[in-house]
């Protein structure tokens, strides 16, 4: 009998060896951390993650591990869900582009967790956040892009089958108990995309980690799961209204690593928006623009740009999935770094009123991940800009240096007092540290 996909899974996460990983994709597995770390070090101080704090530490249980950015600790649970929120608050996080899943958000935390409060080596985490990653990459892959479509969040509903799996790795289970997580985790997959001009999208990752995390320990102790949980006529992927491509799933389990084509925003905004931005820095640049110049900008490109940022600005969290927004701070300002969204810069009356001489139109004939910039300038010009693989994406990476200028940037960003170039150094060395406490103790804040 064909084993079903949380088997195949199960054993090949259960029988991976560290050694045998490619030596670029165990790289990534740095990459991944240290710019998860970054992103939360920089919202570590703010509003949601202090609420969020406010609502969990009561609730804590005594055996406490770090919050990234915080002298608060809290219990391996409650720490996965802060730190899973910190990772994907600022939008600043990585991308498989593929299936638009920001995988480290949600799998990160629960390494950490694990291996602080265990004592586990720095190879354990990377490898455990590798194969995380891996899973939650092979199921989007196989829902995609109809899943993301029909508005379901994927970071949240795929990010927990990642959680599972890290936490299965890391808690030593066998090849069934790790298939029992993961069909255990399909029955806490939730988050939608409407939600994610709001603070509610980050309570679905933070409950992606979190309840990843739970359904291993559960599994752990017993609990079991249908065979065929993804996959089945009344399972996870059929609910959620796919056909699953279960090729997708198990195919060259151990030689093809989606988690090896994991890339790194340079601008904390929705990842399709990046095109954009680098369309319009380059009008800009190469036609030496300033905002007086310009009478309108048109952007277009393919749907799921239209339906992830054509909307009305009314806040930050509108602004980094907002296609006015992006256009008006790179023409106005030059850049589109952290201040560019801010509150403040949203609501600045220039930028406002830049965004309101923007328009945007459907484009079929570019494909996702491109986006085409057309300014009319006041004296008559009409200048254009097509972009098909923004900076940051798989055929133009971030650098480890600039992945280092980010994280830096972010740890600034959230008044973070912490030495941060000992944390940038932590993490490059995880892999010869037979605990990761020197990392954990660089990234708490002082009380």
């Amino acid at each position: 009998m064909t084993a079903t996909a949380s088997e195949q899974l199960g054993r090949f996460v259960a029988a991976s060896r560290w050694d045998d990983l490619p030596p670029i994709v165990r790289h990534e597995a740095k990459r991944s951390l240290l710019n998860f770390i970054g992103c939360a070090l920089g919202v570590a101080q703010s509003p949601p993650v202090t609420m969020a704090l406010r609502v969990l530490a009561p609730l804590a249980g005594p055996d406490r591990v770090t919050v990234l950015g915080r002298s608060e600790r809290l219990d391996p649970l409650g720490a996965a869900f802060i730190n899973a929120i910190g990772g994907n608050l600022l939008d600043y996080d990585d991308t498989h582009l593929r299936t638009v899943i920001h995988p480290a958000a949600p799998v990160s935390p629960v390494a950490l967790a694990l291996a602080e409060q265990r004592g586990l080596s720095g190879i354990d985490v990377l490898h455990a956040l590798l194969l995380g990653m891996e899973v939650a990459c092979r199921i989007g892959n196989a829902v995609s892009p109809h899943h993301y479509a029909r508005g379901w969040h994927i970071t949240s509903t795929c990010g927990i089958f990642g959680a599972a799996a890290a936490s299965a790795k890391l808690l030593g289970l066998n090849a069934a108990q790790t298939a029992h997580a993961i069909g255990i985790a399909s029955s806490q997959s939730a988050g939608t995309v409407e939600n994610l001009p709001q603070a509610a999208k980050n309570v679905s990752v933070g409950n992606a980690a979190r309840n990843g995390l739970f359904a291993a320990l559960l599994a752990e102790q017993g609990y079991t799961a249908a065979p065929a949980a993804l996959e089945g006529p009344l399972g996870w992927a059929r609910a959620m209204g796919d056909t699953p491509d279960v090729a997708e799933i198990i195919g060259d389990l151990g030689t093809r690593w989606e988690a090896g084509k994991n890339t790194y925003k340079p601008y904390p905004c929705g990842i399709v928006m990046h095109p954009v931005i680098d369309a319009c820095l380059a009008l800009r640049q190469e036609h030496r623009l300033s905002a007086a110049d310009i009478a309108s900008v048109e952007v277009s490109g393919e749907q799921l740009l239209l339906d992830r940022g054509d909307r009305i600005v009314t806040n930050d969290r509108d602004s980094r999935v907002s296609i006015h927004h992006c256009a008006a701070v790179s023409f106005l300002f030059g850049g589109a770094g952290l201040r560019e969204f801010e509150d403040a810069t949203v609501h600045d009356p220039a930028v406002a009123a830049f965004r309101a001489c923007t328009t945007a139109r459907l484009d079929t004939t570019l494909p996702r991940g491109a986006a085409t910039a057309t300014v009319r300038t006041h004296d008559g010009r009409t200048l254009t800009k097509t972009v098909h693989h923004a900076k940051g994406s798989n055929e133009i990476p971030l650098t480890d240096v600039e992945i280092e200028a980010k994280v830096r940037d972010s740890a600034l960003h959230g008044g973070f007092p912490g030495a941060i170039d000992t944390v940038i150094a932590a993490v490059w060395e995880l892999d010869a540290m037979p605990s990761i406490e020197t990392l954990m103790r660089a990234v708490v804040r002082p009380a």
